[in-house]
């Protein structure tokens, strides 16, 4: 492991968890996270989770005492307007999300409806304040519109929360499968786009980049995908079972990140 984090100039970490698990931090973070700046290193915070914006997360961190600004940050929001900016700018939006996730894209230029004759592409986020109501226009709109793009912004099954795990945006897509046919375009990971947008911002290649989560086929699957090195974390969703049953294999497994703390105390 000392090899990895002498190498490991950028960190990619998941967030819920990774470092907290719902509202709570976990005991290593703050140390950990102050240990890589210390040394030299940089990490952002790499979320799939589209319910939040990214000043939404900046005020989440600093209630538990981190402090962070957007630079930090590289979520499936951000990597969803990239990539709708590269393929379909212009185009109006409906999407079934929060307010947050709306405002996110509205902030880049993109401007969102509810009037189904007016929707050009369909934006599928994890929607914390979703009704039945949205699930009923997606699916209009994506049986009466038939070429009409539709865009995840990640394939998660379930959101991890301090009681169990509660559906995310892929347990949704899936019902929108069974009513409509159409499956989505997945942005967010195990896609290699989001740490390729965060080696480019920062200029780090993918030998000196590593990828840090408790989910195997987000997380891990995304640094695979994009050639960095992967660290499976078991303070989270993954168990050695599941890590026992996947194809895809990190470079490294920890209980949690808080294991890399003597490696790095050490440089």
């Amino acid at each position: 492991m000392q090899e990895l984090v002498q190498k490991t100039k950028l960190y990619l970490f998941d967030m819920d968890g990774t470092l907290y698990l719902g509202d709570r931090l976990y005991d290593f973070t703050v140390e950990l996270l102050h240990r890589i700046t210390e040394t030299g290193g940089k990490y952002l915070f790499m979320t799939n989770n589209s319910s939040k914006s990214v000043a939404d997360y900046v005020k989440k961190l600093e209630k538990m005492g981190i402090s962070a600004t957007r630079e930090d940050f590289m979520t499936s929001s951000q990597a969803t307007a990239y990539y709708l900016k590269q393929h379909h700018a212009g185009k109006k939006l409906y999407v079934c999300g929060t307010k947050s996730l709306i405002a996110e894209l509205e902030s880049e230029g993109f401007e969102t409806t509810t009037n189904i004759d007016e929707v050009q592409c369909v934006v599928m986020g994890f929607d914390t304040e979703l009704t039945f109501q949205k699930l009923w226009d997606v699916s209009k709109i994506l049986l009466t519109k038939k070429d009409i793009p539709y865009i995840a912004t990640n394939p998660d099954l379930v959101c991890p929360t301090e009681f169990g795990s509660v559906p995310d945006c892929g347990s949704v897509c899936i019902g929108i499968k069974n009513a409509t046919g159409r499956e989505p375009i997945v942005i967010g990971k195990p896609s290699a786009l989001m740490p390729q947008l965060a080696m480019a911002k920062w200029g780090c290649t993918k030998e000196q980049t590593t990828v840090i989560g408790d989910r195997i086929y987000t997380d891990v699957k995304s640094g695979l995908n994009a050639g960095a090195n992967t660290i499976l974390v078991l303070s989270g969703e993954s168990t050695l079972q599941t890590l026992a049953e996947s194809p895809d294999k990190p470079h490294l497994v920890l209980n949690n990140a808080g294991e890399l703390l003597p490696y790095l105390r050490k440089m």
